[in-house]
């Protein structure tokens, strides 16, 4: 079986932020990699303070490439795990026969599901920001702390978002919004097992939105299966109780995991 993992993060967070995940998989013996979208290879502080100007051009096939290229090079097939938009990137890197089993984490549709209301209002500030698809964006504190991480405690709130959330590219946004880049097929016999794990308080991909994706994802003969964690916001691999969350995806992986 596999011993290599890769970790996908989403839009406005750093590499770091999977940094307990990483650890913690690494002391089940796991080599773990945790590598950066183009241009968010540098520490939390450095990416807000000055990000790469090129970052506002970077789109969703060039992320899904840069993976793959570091996937391909690897010694083994690797586990490939994805919270939110790195979620969407880990359900298209499958779509490509990448990995020896894939877990989508609160993640972003493809093209051909509907997001959900709840997905729509949150990224409303990436739509009504002008010239938002040409640009590098930020997000507010208030967004942070009423909708990605709205279960953590108030005296939490500030020191995640400081620590972890840095610049992301419109371009994005706007291309899954009309499915450019994020096709699927439905029925592909040559994906790797796929878990897909949503989080009952998420204010960023509501339940019934990752229930909509797992039913459409289990078109395909290949084994595909899908969790909800109570109490969870779109925060939910840093608030408490992450652990068992990544412990649950390891162990799904570990018994479904393809040679």
């Amino acid at each position: 079986m596999t011993k290599t993992i890769v970790l996908i993060h989403g839009a406005w967070l750093s590499p770091d932020s999977w940094d307990g995940v990483k650890a913690r998989y690494e002391s089940k013996g796991y080599t773990v990699i945790a590598p950066g979208w183009p241009h968010d290879d540098r520490p939390a502080a450095e990416l807000q303070a000055s990000p790469n100007p090129d970052l506002k051009n970077v789109g969703v096939a060039r992320i899904v490439e840069h993976y793959e290229t570091i996937i391909k090079r690897l010694p083994e097939k690797p586990i490939i795990m994805g919270h939110s938009f790195g979620g969407l990137f880990t359900q298209l890197l499958a779509d490509r026969a990448l990995g020896a089993a894939a877990v989508a984490i609160d993640p972003g549709a493809p093209a051909g599901v509907f997001p959900g209301v709840r997905t729509l209002l949150s990224a409303a500030p990436v739509f009504i920001a002008p010239f938002g698809w040409a640009r590098a964006l930020r997000m507010s504190f208030g967004g942070f702390a009423s909708n990605f991480a709205q279960t953590l405690p108030e005296d939490e709130k500030r020191p995640n978002y400081e620590r972890f959330i840095v610049p992301t590219p419109g371009k994005i946004y706007y291309q899954a919004g009309v499915g450019v880049g994020t096709s699927i097929d439905w029925k592909n016999p040559y994906r790797p097992p796929l878990l897909i794990i949503g989080a009952e308080k998420s204010r960023i991909i509501s339940p019934s939105a990752t229930r909509a994706l797992f039913k459409r994802q289990s078109r395909s003969p290949v084994k595909t299966d899908f969790k909800v964690f109570p109490g969870r916001s779109h925060w939910l691999m840093r608030e408490t109780g992450w652990e068992e969350i990544a412990d649950f995806a390891l162990d799904w992986a570990e018994k479904n995991a393809t040679a």
